[in-house]
C-alpha cells in the first residue's frame, strides 16, 4: 500500500507542473487574436510570429491599451501614423477604431511590412515601429550607430533598444507557437 501514494505522485506532480507551465505561458504570451493576426500576416508577407509579439510587446494584446505618449490599441498606433496607414491602405481613418483589435492589427501588420521592406534588417525595422522611421533613418546616416548604413551597431535610444530586446524574447516564443 506504501506504493500507491509514490505512484500517485509521481502522476500527479507532473501534471500540476504542466498546469504551472501552461498558466504562465498563456499569462506571459498570450494566444489573442491569432485568427487575425494569421490572416494579416499572410495578407500582407510577415510572419505571424513578429506580429503577435509586437502586439504582446505593445500593449500585452490589449486593444483598449493607451500609452502616455498618445499610442493607442493592441498595435499602439500613433493617431498621425494610423491615418497615414489608413490613407496608404484606401481605408476609412477612424481614430476610435484604433481601440478595436481588427482594426489596429491590420494597421499595424501593414505599417511593419512597410518597415521590413524600407529597412531589409528585422530587428531596424523593429526599431523603427517603437522610436520611429525618422529617428531611424537619422541612425543609419551617423556611423557612431550604424557602420553599413543597413544595420544598427548602437541603438541610441535605451527604450527602443530594451525594447528590441523584449520583442526579439517574445518572438522565440511565439514562433514555436506559430508553427
Amino acid at each position: 500500500m506504501k506504493k500507491v501514494p509514490g505512484v500517485l505522485a509521481f502522476i500527479f506532480v507532473p501534471l500540476v507542473l504542466l498546469g504551472i507551465v501552461y498558466l504562465v505561458n498563456n499569462h506571459f504570451y498570450p494566444m489573442t487574436y491569432k485568427q487575425e493576426i494569421t490572416s494579416f500576416a499572410q495578407t500582407y508577407n510577415v510572419p505571424p510570429s513578429l506580429v503577435a509579439s509586437i502586439a504582446n510587446t505593445e500593449s500585452g494584446m490589449n486593444e483598449k491599451a493607451l500609452s502616455s505618449k498618445g499610442a493607442k490599441g493592441v498595435m499602439q498606433l500613433m493617431p498621425t501614423t494610423a491615418e497615414w496607414l489608413a490613407g496608404k491602405l484606401g481605408k476609412d481613418y477612424c481614430e476610435e477604431k484604433l481601440f478595436e483589435a481588427e482594426y489596429s492589427l491590420e494597421l499595424g501588420t501593414y505599417y511593419l511590412s512597410y518597415l521590413l521592406k524600407t529597412f531589409e534588417d528585422e530587428k531596424v525595422a523593429i526599431c523603427a515601429y517603437n522610436a520611429g522611421q525618422g529617428n531611424v533613418i537619422n541612425w543609419l546616416s551617423n556611423e557612431s550607430y550604424s557602420k553599413d548604413g543597413k544595420t544598427l551597431a548602437l541603438i541610441p535610444f535605451k527604450e527602443t533598444e530594451n525594447y528590441l530586446n523584449k520583442v526579439l524574447k517574445n518572438l522565440h516564443y511565439y514562433e514555436k507557437r506559430y508553427k
